[in-house]
């Protein structure tokens, strides 16, 4: 005995591993954690998995795999958790996600993002019944994207961040009676997770760590009924997921306890490592300094107040930038717009910087700020003076960009505000709206008559870049707008456009453009293309089939029309409430537009001619189309591993909700 003590006070852990899975940690030194992101073992034995570093993730794994299921039935197993954890946030009460209790197929969770997604799962694959993924979050921010019931929640997760069922943090005590707990109070508290292999339902405990292991409350704090054996495999891993967003927190588990087929050990609290000593100073260090500061700040002068006034809402702004006049938006005004850039308001975040709603309190306008770092290859001036050409554009089917503001190390893009978001959001991920085909037969002819009014009628020649479904929106009445002018390129009418570096995104380049670099509106009419597949077929470019295998898009259209079955290829979803002509019209005239031969393609004024049924499509049997013609442009990247996605400057639409 009196060994087993030196052993615990030396080491503060206790592992027990055995054949019918499980194991206990009071305390994680030496434990041998799989750990990525921002997770480290404190020297005390603590597994932090966040710190305050913004915007990251933190995932902590038990290294094994964890057998799961009955052999003989199929069937999960009964299994029980239990852990304490304490969120103790830079700012008191304001945590920054979360923690999440997570059964995954794999050990780490490597294509998550951090912020709302809780390192969990990422904006393409939440929801996805193919992610195998339960967990129990301990959620500290409210997400209305992910109908979060409040800011301080726990919430079960099965395959999705809208949780199936979710409850206010709290216990219910001796008596019955329901006591709130803040997630995010520093104070560490413990968590029970039971699942019933015979009755296929889940309890979730929660309680202060005051209550004791030998106390747990009798009621749950929530319950489903739901059979996880469609979710989780045979052979799963176990372990703990968290993040940080704009606030940010650091996130601990203090000790943790697995079985299946049985009750998992209770914890020695005695054992368990302490939290760091500096909790109450940090408190000190970030409440009540700055508000001494801020006193003493205000009794020495008003004018030093005004001159850090000044200074928040610094710009950059040289002589050559009034010529724009009212195209430059005064930071001021657009700090006031977006309430501070609060994240409630944000709507999106991409490869270019972070898009938030705002409302113009001068003409009340609602409109879209992206906030970009200054990044582009020519000198600042010829790009504001391109953003402030491209603002006087004007077409119905195009996103109206109002002006620019220049702020430090920033730009910022102010953009009409689409209330329907992006494209994409009404084509993937079991959206809640299915769009018809008379919507999707009346957005594909606004975006080619946006396009022609680029390339043809405008006073330059514009070419977009970027034409697809998450660069297009959709206003209050679901009509186009083709938008992200952030990739375009101007030059004049007959004029040759000259090389530039490769950008775009993979799935809608054209080959030759991935060869020399040199957009032209025949590469717009192959991005064009691919997108016109993109919204008959409800199906991206590019899809996965499992680790080492892509599924080309075009290939499975061009397959179909070979056989002479070309609308199989269309949206499953479209029902039998649609027009074959049309459909097969569309589909038709992708394939034309993908053509490996720029000179093959279509102009965009013949494509609107050919959809207005102005024109009749040529016969297909006289342009020579072959499956490796079509492909070629995909499979430079497709078989061509060593080409790094960076060297595409891969875009990602950020004007509207979850991209």
């Amino acid at each position: 005995m009196f060994l087993r003590h030196v052993f615990m006070l030396f080491f503060h852990v206790t592992l027990v591993a055995s054949e019918d899975n499980s194991f206990i940690y009071n305390g994680f030194q030496s434990s041998h954690l799989y750990l990525d992101g921002i997770a480290e073992l404190t020297t005390n034995g603590l597994l932090k998995l966040t710190n305050d570093t913004e915007r990251d993730k933190g995932h902590g794994f038990y290294p094994n795999p964890i057998v799961f299921k009955n052999t003989s039935s199929e069937s999960v197993s009964s299994f029980s958790t239990t852990f304490l954890f304490a969120i103790i946030p830079q700012y008191a009460n304001i945590g920054g996600h979360g923690i999440v209790f997570v059964i995954s197929p794999t050990k780490g969770l490597p294509d998550s993002l951090p912020s709302q997604y809780l390192g969990l799962f990422n904006d393409s694959n939440s929801g996805n019944s193919s992610n195998h993924v339960f967990g129990v979050e301990l959620d500290t921010r409210q997400n209305f994207e992910f109908d979060d019931i409040n800011d301080n929640h726990v919430g079960i997760d099965i395959n999705d961040l809208k949780s199936a069922d979710s409850t206010p943090a709290g216990y219910y005590d001796g008596y019955g009676q329901f006591k709130d707990l803040s997630l995010s109070s520093g104070y560490p508290m413990q968590v029970w997770i039971e699942y019933d292999g015979v009755k296929k339902k889940i309890d979730v405990t929660l309680a202060p760590m005051s209550v004791g292991a030998s106390n747990k409350p009798t009621q749950p704090l929530l319950s489903l009924t739901k059979d996880l054996s469609s979710i989780l495999n045979n052979r799963m891993y176990v372990g703990f997921s968290s993040s940080t967003g704009l606030m940010v927190a650091s996130q601990y588990i203090l000790g943790w306890s697995f079985k299946v087929n049985g009750q998992a050990q209770n914890l020695e609290i005695s054992e368990l490592p302490k939290l760091p000593a500096e909790k109450k100073k940090s408190k000190f260090l970030t409440v009540g300094l700055p508000l001494i500061f801020l006193s003493l700040v205000f009794m020495i002068t008003l004018g030093v107040m005004y001159y850090v006034k000044l200074k928040k809402f610094d710009e950059v702004l040289e002589d050559w930038e009034h010529e724009y006049g009212p195209r430059r938006f005064k930071f001021k005004d657009l700090y006031s717009a977006t309430k501070g850039f609060r994240e409630k308001g944000l709507l999106g975040v991409g490869g270019f910087g972070r898009v938030y709603k705002g409302v113009i309190q001068s003409s009340k306008l609602e409109v879209a700020v992206k906030r970009v770092s200054h990044e582009s290859r020519q000198g600042m001036r010829e790009f504001v003076s391109e953003i402030v050409s491209i603002g006087r554009l004007r077409h119905r089917n195009l996103v109206q960009l109002h002006g620019y503001c220049r702020r430090k190390s920033e730009l910022l893009l102010v953009y009409d505000y689409m209330p329907n978001g992006s494209l994409d959001n009404y084509l993937y991920n079991q959206p809640k709206v299915r769009l018809n085909w008379s919507q999707r037969f009346r957005i594909i002819k606004g975006v080619a008559s946006g396009v022609v009014y680029l390339h043809e009628e405008w006073e330059k020649v514009v070419i977009h870049r970027d034409i697809k479904a998450s660069n297009v929106l959709l206003d209050s009445g679901f009509n186009a707008r083709l938008g992200d002018f952030g990739l375009s390129r101007l030059h004049d009418h007959g004029a040759d456009p000259h090389t530039t570096h490769l950008a775009g995104t993979i799935g809608y380049l054209a080959p030759e453009h991935i060869r020399r670099g040199k957009a032209t509106k025949f590469s717009d009419v192959f991005s064009f293309g691919a997108f016109l597949l993109e919204v008959v077929c409800g199906r991206r470019p590019i899809g996965r089939v499992g680790d080492n295998e892509s599924l080309i898009l075009v290939d499975s259209v061009f397959e179909c029309w070979q056989r002479g079955e070309i609308l199989e290829a269309k949206d499953v979803h479209l029902g039998t409430n649609y027009v074959s002509e049309e459909v097969e019209l569309v589909l038709k005239l992708g394939l034309l537009c993908s053509h490996s031969e720029p000179l093959a393609r279509p102009s965009m004024r013949q494509v609107v001619q050919y959809l207005e049924r102005d024109t009749p499509l040529p016969d297909f049997s006289s342009l020579s189309l072959s499956s490796s013609g079509l492909t070629f442009g995909y499979q430079l990247f497709v078989e061509d591993r060593r080409m790094p996605y960076t060297s595409a400057l891969i875009a990602e639409s950020v004007l509207s909700g979850g991209r």
